[in-house]
């Protein structure tokens, strides 16, 4: 189901861009719009022939259709709301990217709820949902919902407040435009609090039973019968303490390139993520979920200047932020945390593929920050006539994620992990070196790439 879901949204996209490029007259677009439209003609058979050799064509497979019909609208509408709102936060590719990646994931939470209720047909014949998903995944997974929908109780309940309020014709704007501050503040806080405390443990208490507040059980978690979660803890806020206050300081006082300190976070995410993947897999997911989260709320707060922390945070993070970041939305701290994150959370149950989990760090805070740095300070040789890659940073990044997956191999081996699939690693340090030369070749933004690689 996984998979139709997600070819179906691209497939969705793809018919959206078909009738996008079908409005201009150019021989080279009408062209791409043929063959777009021969791949969505072919994809409906791929499907009716599946859903032939499919033994049950009962009242569950016409459900399951149902079910990938919303997974290929839903897709369709958030890539426009995308483009539209955000025109220079992505590229056509990372919204794709984040569109799919949303739209499935939402739909696994609509499938877990679904799957719990009770209807007039069976809910397991309505949706097939995966095996049992631990509780960590559930806890990330409320959490998001519970910050997903934050926006729009956000906004419906200015609306309704906006609606009831009375028109004030004897005081000045700027006491008018405070009062509504404090307003929107006050609205924000308590649809913060109500989406944590309220909605959160709702839906965990509905999709896996949970008889304590998701937050008491993370709680539990950390600190029962665990010394190393506690040291993690401890080193991990020494590491962000050290780097914030010395990169921050850097950036306002010297002339160093923006694009290098922002490389510098991407060796602090290696120090960071680096020995919780070796000795405490699990609670890296939930950190990862955590973190995520903390961002999301961050970000909201600052978009919607959130008084006491909205323009403390604006302020901090436009030290570090560049042409690829918008006016709207600041997204570079997202794409290097889901970079390391996805990778981890993907790999989770394959325990015969040691290195999969490192592939986000390997290939952004290794590959990645070496061949900027050193394309940047050394690069001569382009790729390109019009490009800034450069081979030499090419050559710097490839040769560094090797140079870091041959040392990986030997602690993993040291610290006790079985490498019984040598193969397999090497394939995933094939596929680094491969993602490394793609961004080469193909960059996923081409108008708004300027590194020098």
């Amino acid at each position: 189901m996984q998979y139709w879901a997600v070819s179906i949204s691209c497939l969705s996209v793809l018919a959206f861009f078909v009738w996008h490029l079908r409005q201009s007259p150019s021989n080279g677009i009408s062209k791409a719009s043929k063959y777009g439209l021969l791949l969505i003609i072919l994809y409906p058979l791929a499907y009716l022939f599946y859903f032939l050799l499919t033994p049950d064509r009962s009242l569950s497979a016409t459900s399951n259709l149902v079910y990938l019909l919303y997974h290929g609208v839903a897709a369709v509408i958030l890539i426009q709301h995308i483009l539209e709102k955000f025109p220079s936060c992505s590229s056509f590719g990372e919204a794709i990217l984040v569109s799919g990646g949303l739209v499935l994931y939402c739909g696994d939470m609509l499938a877990q709820t679904l799957s719990k209720m009770e209807f007039s047909v069976s809910s397991k014949a309505f949706i097939h949902t995966p095996g049992t998903r631990s509780e960590i995944a559930t806890v990330i997974q409320g959490v998001l919902l519970g910050l997903f929908l934050l926006p729009l109780s956000y906004k419906s309940s200015l609306q309704i407040l906006a609606y009831c309020k009375k028109p004030e014709k004897q005081r000045t704007q700027t006491v008018v435009d405070r009062t509504q501050k404090r307003i929107d503040c006050f609205v924000f806080y308590v649809s913060l609090l109500v989406a944590l405390l309220l909605l959160v443990p709702s839906w965990t208490r509905l999709v896996h039973g949970f008889d304590v507040h998701p937050f008491v059980w993370v709680f539990n978690y950390i600190f029962t019968d665990s010394r190393e979660r506690l040291a993690l803890c401890a080193y991990w806020i020494f590491v962000i303490y050290v780097s914030i206050r010395r990169f921050y300081n850097i950036s306002k006082q010297s002339k160093t390139e923006r694009i290098l300190l922002r490389k510098y976070y991407h060796l602090v995410a290696v120090l960071i993520f680096s020995p919780a993947v070796i000795f405490q897999s699990d609670f890296l997911d939930l950190a990862f979920g955590a973190a995520f989260a903390v961002f999301l709320i961050l970000e909201m707060i600052r978009v919607w200047e959130i008084y006491p922390l909205g323009h403390i945070v604006h302020q901090f993070m436009n030290a570090f932020t560049d042409h690829r970041d918008s006016e709207i939305l600041i997204v570079s701290h997202f794409s290097l945390l889901l970079g390391c994150a996805l990778p981890k959370w993907m790999s989770s149950g394959f325990n015969d593929r040691p290195l999969t989990p490192f592939a986000g760090i390997l290939s952004l805070g290794i590959g990645d920050t070496m061949a900027s740095m050193i394309g940047y300070k050394y690069g001569v040789l382009r790729w390109s006539k019009t490009g800034k890659k450069t081979i030499e940073g090419t050559a710097a990044g490839i040769t560094s994620v090797l140079a870091a997956c041959s040392i990986l191999v030997s602690l993993l081996a040291s610290s006790g992990y079985i490498l019984s699939q040598v193969t397999r690693d090497q394939c995933i340090m094939v596929d680094t070196v491969l993602q490394i030369l793609l961004q080469v070749v193909i960059p996923v933004s081409p108008p708004r790439a300027t590194e020098q690689e």
